[in-house]
């Protein structure tokens, strides 16, 4: 939760019970916490993706739901957008990456103090990739320009840059913490600041891959 661009609330967990059944009850917990309520909500945030299939769906669903009921405007921000903005790296290239599963991960290359609207602008899309493929790439792409990767997941990228280092390849890597919801409401409450929201309706999710039943479906 935040006011302005102050974060005044903020609950975050680490269980085995899915985020899906915890998600609403810690949100009650949050608002009376505040002594608010969510009539008094004047943006809703969600991540958008990449990221858990159920997840994002639960996420977008709810903020949809509340912004029918109360009336107000929404917006979803990219995951990795939201890691990038957790960097303290200075202006440049910050590739903001997390880890996929299924051996993988998800990437994007953002250019930093590159607009006057956002500081994180997005050159080419958001991808996916094993951890090989994806700084093999990005070496191959960013040539001698220095960039940044910045990773909560730090651990599914070791085996991979050992693998460059061990060449003379060294790579700068900058850990941030996992709680992307802070991240999120602050890049959130620029883009409504600038004008850049929307209704339930055009909010839609970023998976970047198909769902394992999609991959199954097509296999047979």
């Amino acid at each position: 939760m935040l006011r302005d661009e102050r974060v005044i609330g903020c609950v975050s967990t680490w269980t085995e019970e899915t985020y899906s059944s915890r998600m609403f009850r810690q949100v009650e917990f949050l608002l009376e916490e505040l002594e608010m309520g969510l009539g008094e909500v004047d943006l809703f945030a969600a991540a958008s993706g990449p990221g858990s299939f159920t997840g994002l769906r639960v996420g977008l669903a709810a903020i949809k739901g509340w912004a029918e009921v109360y009336g107000g405007p929404v917006t979803g921000i990219s995951a990795l957008e939201a890691i990038a903005e957790e960097s303290r790296s200075g202006p440049g290239v910050l590739v903001p990456t997390f880890d996929a599963r299924r051996g993988e991960v998800y990437f994007g290359v953002y250019r930093r103090g590159a607009s006057e609207i956002s500081n994180l602008v997005l050159e080419g899309e958001h991808s996916v990739a094993t951890p090989v493929d994806f700084l093999n790439g990005l070496r191959e792409r960013m040539g001698s320009e220095p960039f940044t990767i910045v990773t909560p997941t730090p651990e599914v990228l070791l085996a991979a840059l050992e693998v460059g280092q061990s060449s003379g390849q060294a790579t700068r890597v900058e850990v941030v913490p996992n709680i992307l919801a802070p991240a999120v409401g602050l890049l959130a409450a620029r883009r409504a600041r600038n004008g850049l929201t929307g209704d339930a309706l055009s909010l839609e999710a970023d998976y970047v891959r198909r769902t394992d039943a999609e991959l199954k479906w097509k296999a047979l």
